[in-house]
């Protein structure tokens, strides 16, 4: 039986029309500070904290509800005799009811913002969630006046509702713990704590018989599959959001128009060129099989001539900054097709928390590895010409966007490219050799006059002989070999251009 409730809100979306909800079903309310004149104002009963704790607001509202008469009200065990005697004896109401949410660190991160108080109710409520209901989300308001209406509220929603608090007061630490780590410059914390919210509920995961969802990390600003707005199109997949996320991460690294499109996390096509439809054509072209059910991702607004070149195909879908509205018009007829817009624009970015944006994360069983995200960009130091013959600078060119491509390949991969496009790509293999004869196999007798980028070091001359096959002229490689001599005497038998990275481009 719910008789007074707490409310002490800074967010005041709908709290008028929700306490005007509980006076008229006879609840007594105590409210804080600004939640209290906002309620008086608009006519609620209300009692302040004050007159409660007999005590006054101190330190310009730092210190308001944290006291005894306030949090024994909320904490007392209804079952327990002794806490009834001591509630009586220090003249102690209980409350039944804590509508709290938090000052918006997340919004405006500051020390003013950091808010003690309402955390603090807020999981004393949620701890003695059978006596005591926790309300946390103004979307809630509805529900809890309709249920109090009704029959009382439930063992099970009384939970439900504890569970959200206590996720609620996790996630504003978890915000604030990154936003000092990132102040701190602390890289590699000892205890990492990050927080996700969930966008939606997904058909199923990977395979059918895998249910799943789909987060949002808490501090993301960027344009990215996570900021993007769906337009058109059926729902999107566990796989189709690995597969755009691939893609459109690919996109972003290069000025000029590109388009990717990707299978299976891996790109089979890419380009650059002066406009996006050719960059499109391009990139289909590579591997026009593999296109087949595939994801598009462009780095510029979607035309409509690209848009008439992607309409006749099956593709599962397509991410870019944004379409052009005769775009949307054709490509929206397909009903299946899933369309979303990852305009910069749109997002309203939070303030930047570097040391969370600059980290991967992967997966184990058990357990999480962390590292830094950025790769070195290639360029005078981390290019060093090995081979006799110096390389062209159409050559150095298309090894620059080889190498660029070879970032966003699972590993061992090799990637053929002339100027701005791919001419083959050999993607996961277990033995580098075979990435290359995969590479040479995929391009469709398109490697003659390529370069290669292979993603570590050659083992053996075996792949520099496959290339000299395909008509490869130059290749850019991380070296460090044993066998390097070995490998670059192959490159210099076969006329070819060599430049080392030094740098390593492992994905798993």
């Amino acid at each position: 039986m719910i008789k007074t409730a707490l409310i002490s809100v800074s967010n005041k979306e709908g709290i008028v029309d929700f306490a005007r909800s509980l006076n008229s079903l006879g609840i007594r309310i105590i409210s804080t500070g600004n939640t209290a004149n906002l309620l008086k104002k608009n006519g609620v009963k209300v009692s302040t904290v004050s007159e409660i704790t007999d005590f006054p607001e101190m330190l310009g509202g730092r210190v308001k509800s944290v006291h005894p008469n306030i949090f024994a009200g909320i904490l007392a065990d209804r079952k327990n005799r002794k806490h009834a005697n001591e509630l009586k004896k220090a003249g102690i109401g209980l409350i039944d009811m804590v509508v709290v949410n938090f000052y918006p660190f997340e919004e405006s991160p500051s020390v003013e913002n950091i808010d003690i108080g309402g955390p603090s109710l807020l999981r004393a409520a949620a701890k003695n969630y059978e006596s005591v209901l926790a309300v946390c989300e103004p979307d809630d308001y509805g529900l809890v006046i309709e249920k109090l209406k009704g029959a009382n509220i439930s063992p099970d929603e009384r939970l439900s509702f504890a569970a959200k608090a206590f996720s609620h007061t996790a996630r504003y630490d978890a915000i604030i713990n990154a936003h000092f780590n990132s102040l701190s410059k602390n890289k590699h914390p000892e205890i990492l704590n990050i927080t996700f919210k969930k966008l939606q509920n997904l058909r199923y995961g990977e395979n059918p018989y895998q249910s799943a969802c789909f987060y949002r990390d808490a501090f993301v600003g960027q344009s990215c599959v996570s900021t993007a707005r769906q337009i058109s199109g059926k729902e999107l997949s566990f796989n189709n959001i690995l597969d755009v996320d691939a893609a459109f991460e690919l996109a972003k690294e290069f000025e000029m128009p590109a388009a990717v499109i990707v299978k299976h996390t891996n790109p089979s096509g890419v380009a650059c060129a002066s406009s996006i439809d050719v960059a499109y054509r391009k990139a289909h072209a590579t591997d026009p099989k593999s296109a087949f059910g595939s994801i598009v991702a462009l780095n510029r607004n979607c035309s409509l001539k690209a848009a008439k070149l992607m309409e006749p195909l099956f593709i599962e879908a397509v991410i870019c900054p944004q379409f052009d509205k005769d775009a949307i018009n054709l490509l929206s007829k397909k009903k299946n097709l899933r369309l979303l817009e990852a305009n910069p624009k749109s997002i309203i970015a939070p303030k930047k928390f570097q040391w969370q944006d600059s980290f991967e994360l992967k997966k184990v069983a058990g357990g999480l590895l962390l590292q830094e995200g950025e790769c070195p960009q290639i360029s005078g130091k981390y290019m060093k010409i090995v081979s006799k013959r110096k390389s062209t600078k159409d050559e150095l060119k298309a090894m620059k966007f080889a190498w660029k491509v070879n970032k966003h390949v699972k590993s061992n991969s090799v990637v053929l490219a002339k100027a701005d496009v791919t001419t083959g790509i050999g993607a996961g293999q277990m033995s580098r050799v075979d990435a290359v004869k995969l590479a040479v196999m995929k391009s469709l007798g398109k490697g003659k006059g390529s370069v290669m980028s292979s993603d570590a070091f050659f083992p053996f001359r075996d792949g520099v002989d496959e290339a000299a096959k395909a008509g490869v002229t130059a290749i850019i490689q991380p070296g460090g070999s044993i066998r390097d001599r070995e490998v670059i005497d192959a490159a210099d038998e076969h006329n070819m251009a060599m430049v080392f990275t030094g740098i390593r481009l492992f994905r798993h």
